[in-house]
């Protein structure tokens, strides 16, 4: 890929990157569109509680697997070509859906897809979060949010629109259109360059010199902004590599603050219970009595939602702080959850023959009751995409080191992964015995998730990923009393134009120790 010409504006690397968040986004709705189809009832012999949870949740059980082994490769290989690796699992997982003939090579197809979603889904985060600005690395790392809306959006109206097609060919069309958004994320990723900051942790310092250069000035690696960022990412990766090694180096020396941090705010975004609307919001609207073309299309609001309202993110992340989201958004939710199960609780009725059918959904309501589902899923969906669906994606990003980042990521995605493969393993049969107090479950939940960003998460927008590992560092303030902003780095670049006014001739010069120093340093230490 070293021979293609590299595009280095900081959008276009995001949205091709992000097409692997993409990916993630058609496997998700590939099911919730299909699951309610009569030709996937009949085909797949009407698959209900435990049989259908392992369905719907082997794709996540693929990503664990997947982010397990995405860290190594990505620190070995570059985050780049980490991403093309997860691209061949998802061609074969989805040839293995296509030409399924039963539960259990369905299962086998979306494990595979699912290898794939667990390397991107960790590793592009990594990739946004190393190319981009300070001042707008929320709304590049959005950018994978929104792309996982989109592929979800996209692939649901397939869908529905595959519906319409009689017999196996309805579902096997629909999952064949999953191999587009993959084959352009392989044509598109070698006109990417590495993350620079990839680059330096390898040894390769003159690259990922220019790199940084080419993506923050256009290719002047005079420029003070270059100067700045390459003394930090130089100073901290010397650093680093004295430090402890292996395993222990997530734990060691209040590192476990960081790993902390990054694993559990993913495993709140899973717990938070929006991917049980997500996954399931059929089921959820049949309990409000919608079926047929109805809730397809109810559904498939929910999924316009979702993307308006990250949208509208992509344009404040930057002004808002990451803790206020997730604090406020956790509890926001809270509410949708308690409001859903409290309906769905005291005016009930038992359809033990399953409503429409569908031997998953065994309760449902009518009338005003019904339209209050309906009004509170949509809003859970609004208030999640505008707080954890996005962020819990950039703050896990953000929290790591140069040293431990790929990896780190990785952990986090591992987390992300098992809680929805146990959550998409419990939520169908958890329908048919706890049925409404599921949403009271989740509910609590998110009042756990909003208790611990508010004592554990410190605010990190607005700040170098260098800066960030001083939030975490011994002596730090408290996580409650950080704030956005005050970065350094504006005081450094300062610096540097102070010293190039005075007549200094000052650029960036490359040293085994990793050590940054400019022209008039080194003439000091020859003297």
């Amino acid at each position: 890929m070293s021979r293609f010409p590299k595009i280095t504006n900081t959008y276009f690397m995001a949205i091709v990157a992000t097409v692997g968040g993409m990916l993630f986004g058609f496997d998700i709705s590939s099911m919730s569109a299909i699951v309610i189809t009569d030709q996937y009832i009949d085909y797949f012999n009407n698959p209900s509680g435990l049989i259908q949870g392992a369905i719907g949740s082997s794709l996540a059980a693929g990503s664990v697997v997947g982010s397990l082994m995405a860290g190594p490769i990505s620190d070995k290989y570059g985050r780049r070509d980490s991403i093309m690796f997860g691209c061949l699992w998802w061609l074969i997982g989805t040839a293995v859906q296509v030409s399924t003939n039963g539960q259990g090579s369905l299962i086998a197809g979306r494990i595979l897809n699912g290898v794939c979603v667990g390397i991107t889904s960790s590793q592009v985060p990594v990739y946004l979060a190393e190319i981009a600005k300070r001042d707008s690395r929320g709304r590049i790392i959005i950018i994978q949010q929104l792309a996982i809306e989109w592929g979800i959006l996209i692939m649901y109206f397939i869908g529905y629109g595959c519906s319409k097609i009689p017999g196996p060919a309805s579902f096997r069309t629909a999952w064949g259109t999953q191999f587009i958004p993959c084959v352009v994320l392989m044509l598109g990723l070698p006109f990417l360059p590495r993350s620079p900051r990839w680059l330096a942790k390898v040894g390769r310092e003159a690259e990922a010199i220019q790199t940084l250069a080419d993506i923050q000035a256009g290719g002047n690696k005079d420029d003070p902004l270059v100067i700045a960022e390459w003394e930090e990412i130089s100073t901290v990766l010397a650093a680093e590599r004295e430090a402890v090694r292996g395993w222990r180096k997530f734990f060691a020396n209040g590192m476990w603050k960081r790993t902390l941090a990054g694993m559990s705010v993913q495993a709140w975004q899973q717990m938070s219970g929006a991917n049980v609307i997500v996954y399931y919001i059929g089921y959820v609207f049949l309990m409000a009595d919608l079926q047929g073309d109805i809730n397809l299309i109810s559904s498939g609001v929910q999924y316009a939602l979702f993307i308006i309202f990250t949208t509208a993110m992509f344009f404040f992340i930057d002004n808002t702080g990451r803790r206020t989201l997730l604090v406020y958004g956790s509890i926001g939710m809270a509410v949708c959850h308690f409001v859903v199960g409290v309906l769905l609780g005291t005016y009930s009725v038992s359809v033990p023959e399953g409503v429409g059918g569908n031997a998953n959904v065994v309760i449902k309501v009518t009338g005003a009751p019904a339209h209050g589902v309906i009004a509170f899923s949509y809003l859970l969906i609004i208030v999640y995409a505008l707080t954890l669906a996005p962020v819990a994606w950039i703050y896990a990003a953000e929290v790591w080191s140069l040293g431990t980042r790929a990896t780190g990521m990785a952990m986090a995605a591992v987390a992300n992964w098992l809680f929805n493969f146990a959550l998409g393993l419990f939520t169908p049969p958890a329908f048919l015995n706890i049925k409404y107090q599921v949403f009271i479950v989740f509910g609590v939940l998110c009042i756990g998730a909003a208790i611990q960003a508010w004592f554990t998460y410190p605010e990190t927008c607005g700040k170098t990923i260098e800066e960030i590992e001083l939030l975490f560092a011994k002596g730090a303030p408290l996580a409650w009393r950080t704030q956005k902003g005050g970065s350094r780095l504006d005081a450094q670049i300062q610096a540097v134009l102070e010293r190039k006014e005075r007549g200094e001739e000052i650029h960036v010069e490359v040293h085994p120790d990793l050590k940054t120093t400019t022209t008039s340093e080194v003439a000091k230490e020859t003297v």
